[in-house]
């Protein structure tokens, strides 16, 4: 079942990526709302809803948006051509309506993405091969499927974002933490207040 989500997560990205065809938020979704029906096969996630979880999830939201902005800021200093790759990543929303995409990102990609990656992926690699493996695997399959953008910038952010919603599901093991972190960041920085 473990294999299962790497092949079905890789292929997702790659028909997201690799296909002209169709709206990249739209095809986004389905490939979140594909991955989740896998998962949720498979466990049925465990959201425990406390006010003190949505704090955290915001809290954590708005850190890394902070992060972002501070990397938007150095990423030129490191990386040639950075700008345009950043560019590159928000063109793919050009021409699409910015509440749908706030919709998609907040209502569907977002909770599906902790759903299938952290709450189901994560949490059954961290109880099979111990927590700090899972937690390193994860993050990589989680880097590594975006590799089928094309855009190394993009690799890096979810390789940086990944990484910290992953930390922060190997501290507090709470999706609704992961779902509210996970909504607010991509909704925000996509389709609200873009770092470019």
């Amino acid at each position: 079942m473990i294999w299962g989500a790497f092949i079905l997560a890789s292929v997702c990205w790659a028909i997201t990526f690799g296909w002209t065809g169709g709206n990249f938020w739209v095809k986004i979704g389905l490939s979140v709302i594909t991955v989740s029906l896998y998962s949720l096969f498979w466990q049925r996630p465990k959201i425990s809803f406390h006010l003190r979880s949505f704090v955290i999830g915001f809290l954590s939201a708005a850190l890394l948006y902070f992060i972002f902005f501070l990397g938007d800021k150095l990423a030129p200093h490191l990386l040639p051509g950075a700008k345009a790759q950043v560019g590159g990543i928000y063109a793919l929303g050009v021409g699409t309506n910015k509440v749908l995409i706030f919709l998609l990102l907040f209502f569907i990609t977002g909770p599906g993405e902790e759903i299938f990656w952290r709450g189901f992926l994560q949490e059954r690699l961290m109880t099979r091969w111990g927590n700090i493996a899972g937690y390193l695997i994860t993050t990589a399959v989680y880097a590594g499927v975006h590799v089928f953008s094309g855009n190394l910038l993009l690799i890096l952010a979810a390789l940086v974002a990944g990484a910290f919603w992953g930390l922060l599901y190997f501290w507090k093991r709470n999706l609704l933490i992961q779902i509210t972190s996970h909504s607010f960041w991509s909704a925000v920085i996509f389709a609200v207040a873009p770092i470019q």
